[in-house]
């Protein structure tokens, strides 16, 4: 594979077909922006990795065709729309399907997760919003008021709130707790296609089919500022995780855009046309796009995008002018922060709701609907890495800080990035270009400066890593000969730390199996075990099989045959004989004669083994009162 430029800023990363109908909806993982769901016209719920063309685990249940996708928060679970209005919930670390709920009248446009309550809410054709409780399979409040199709929707960070988009040109605020309507924003001329909440600030961005993205202060519910009108609709944006930017996508263009006042600070050209969503993973964007059966993927490297590195190009900004270069991020002037936290009063299974607004599960799915939904693991190795119950999908765990000695500010203003978030981010980049099943890092300017080593205290959940010995805290000793004898010898705390990194392996890989075999993927799970290398979860897996011994399942077979044909046995050896010829007669005599006779034999075995201590005598005693009962 040829090394990326250092001045390419885009590029396609993989294209495929994802399902064997039309591609409907598509959504990007929220937490890693590395994991990808598709729905389509075959009724199917597909989960991909970025950069690998094998699909993950597919879900299939849905009777219609699949309009509406979204991960959670943690991107450990997805909901799913179909076109008839039924909801499905799956638990992509059990491999299950949660819930199916009804209660649309029509197809699910839009979906989202509460961000720390068991909660969905979902949007739909017939202009309702309902807020469902994923517990209780029912849903808990209608918000009616929109009068076109709801397109988009989301929970404010301290999920309070519900913000609704629809295809009349308004955005709704409705308060969580009271069930009502706060306010309506409608200043939009056209369908709403997509908003979302600053990550801290009480402040709101929404994406327009009008070709404009607009800004609100969520104190005032004011607009804040407006962008330029563009040449396409806003099909996608996302607030940068610090908060420092918006990246808006639209056709053909990802534009970053800065507010207070609103600017648009880089313009990168990628051709992916009319985008469906966008996700950042470490220094990278992760833009995807569908059409008909197929899917293809984008990566934009935010390093050297405005305003966070690199020179602005001549492609950019609007109307193919340069990118702006104002300040070098949007300031709060002073307003308020979502209170993320949540109330230690609460339980973190549940959320407040009026009591009086809650509307009696009645539309709750038969439960025939979930047992006829199938998770099916296709690619065991990536379902390991990406769902593993374990580490989720921390995979790439993001660095502690270290204590520094403090330094001058550079910059005035809330930096963009932090050099502790770009040195993460270095290890989680995607593959530029071919060969998407083996990904390549993205080179690096080798001008950036290193961190000095990090000393960082892990809890013995990582079992890829070894733990460091540390050295005494006396004095060593050593022999005349100068070698320790402890050099030679574990620790305490280090020999702990080693059982406890060789256990947490093995469970890992136990609940992998299991989550396997579950589900009904025997063979998978028998060779995923084997491909796993490790001989203590081959022992633990046939440890398993054999749990009963040849001699209970013999004793429990034999119970069974008597408790089942011991009365016919007997009665056909007892009966008088009859007169004339009975052909059937005979030959039942002649067969209850066999088995009797085999009994026999296995009585002798029995009345030698009675003798035996604990509970394997027991079973030999039990199963020998039963064979008297031939006599």
């Amino acid at each position: 594979m040829t090394a990326v430029p250092q001045t390419k800023r885009a590029w396609k990363l993989q294209e495929f077909v994802a399902h064997g109908g039309n591609v409907n909806c598509l959504a990007i993982g929220q937490k890693s922006g590395r994991v990808m769901v598709t729905g389509g016209e075959d009724r199917k719920v597909n989960l991909w990795t970025a950069g690998k063309p094998n699909c993950i685990m597919s879900l299939a249940g849905h009777t219609t065709a699949v309009e509406s996708v979204r991960f959670s928060n943690s991107d450990e679970m997805v909901v799913a729309g179909s076109m008839s209005g039924a909801l499905k919930i799956w638990d992509l670390v059990e491999a299950k399907i949660l819930r199916t709920l009804t209660g649309h009248k029509s197809s699910v446009r839009s979906l989202d997760f509460h961000p720390y309550g068991d909660y969905t809410a979902s949007g739909s054709l017939d202009s309702t919003v309902k807020l469902w409780d994923i517990r209780r399979k029912g849903c808990i409040y209608t918000y009616k008021g929109h009068t076109n199709p709801v397109n988009t929707l989301r929970f404010s960070p301290d999920g309070k709130w519900i913000a609704t988009g629809g295809e009349d040109g308004l955005i709704k605020i409705w308060d969580l707790t009271a069930g009502k309507l706060l306010t309506d924003l409608r200043l939009h001329t056209a369908g709403i296609n997509v908003i979302e909440f600053h990550p801290n600030e009480m402040l709101l961005a929404s994406g327009s089919s009008d070709k404009t993205v607009k800004f609100w202060d969520l104190d005032t519910f004011q607009l804040i500022c407006t962008t330029e009108h563009d040449a396409n609709p806003v099909r996608c944006i996302k607030f940068d995780p610090e908060g420092a930017c918006l990246y808006t996508g639209v056709k053909d263009f990802l534009k970053v855009y800065g507010w207070e006042p609103t600017q648009c600070y880089d313009s990168v050209p990628i051709a992916w046309g009319e985008v469906a969503d966008i996700g950042i993973t470490s220094s990278q964007l992760i833009g995807a796009s569908f059409s008909k059966t197929n899917v293809s993927t984008f990566v934009i490297d935010l390093k050297r995008l405005h305003p966070h590195g690199g020179i602005p190009h001549e492609e950019g900004g609007q109307q193919g002018q340069p990118a702006q270069q104002g300040p070098p991020l949007s300031s709060s002037h002073g307003r308020r922060s979502f209170l993320t936290e949540r109330p230690p009063t609460q339980s973190s299974r549940q959320a407040s709701v009026p009591k009086e607004d809650v509307e009696e599960p009645n539309s709750a799915s038969p439960d025939q609907e979930d047992r006829e939904s199938v998770a099916d693991i296709r690619d065991p190795k990536d379902y390991q890495e990406i769902f593993n119950p374990r580490h989720r999908l921390e995979v790439f765990p993001e660095p502690v800080p270290v204590k520094q000695p403090a330094q001058p500010s550079v910059r005035a203003g809330r930096p963009p990035t932090s050099s502790r978030i770009q040195q993460a981010r270095q290890k989680r980049e995607l593959p530029p270009t071919a060969k998407p099943s083996k990904p390549v890092d993205v080179p690096q300017p080798k001008s950036e400066p290193k961190e000095a080593p990090r000393e960082v205290e892990r809890a013995p959940r990582e079992v890829d890593r070894q733990p460091v010995a540390q050295p005494p805290v006396n004095q060593r000793q050593t022999s005349p000969a100068g070698v320790d004898p402890n050099d030679f010898l574990p620790t305490a705390e280090q020999g702990h730390q080693i059982m406890s990194s060789v256990l947490t392996s093995r469970t890992k890989n136990l609940q992998t199996i299991r989550v396997m075999w579950t589900s009904g993927n025997i063979k998978t799970a028998i060779d995923s075990a084997i491909s796993m290398n490790d001989k203590s979860v081959i022992v633990d897996v046939l440890n398993v099989l054999n749990a009963r011994s040849h001699a209970e399942v013999a004793c429990e077979s034999c119970k069974i045959i008597l408790k089942n044909f011991g009365p016919l046995i007997k009665a056909n050896l007892t009966a008088p004989p009859s007169y004339g010829v009975d052909l059937s007669r005979e030959e039942r005599y002649r067969k209850c004669t066999a088995c009797y006779k085999q009994l026999m034999d296995i009585r002798q075995v029995v009345e030698k083994k009675c003798t035996l201590p604990g509970s394997a005598g027991e079973m030999f005693r039990q199963l020998q009162i039963m064979l008297a009962t031939l006599e």
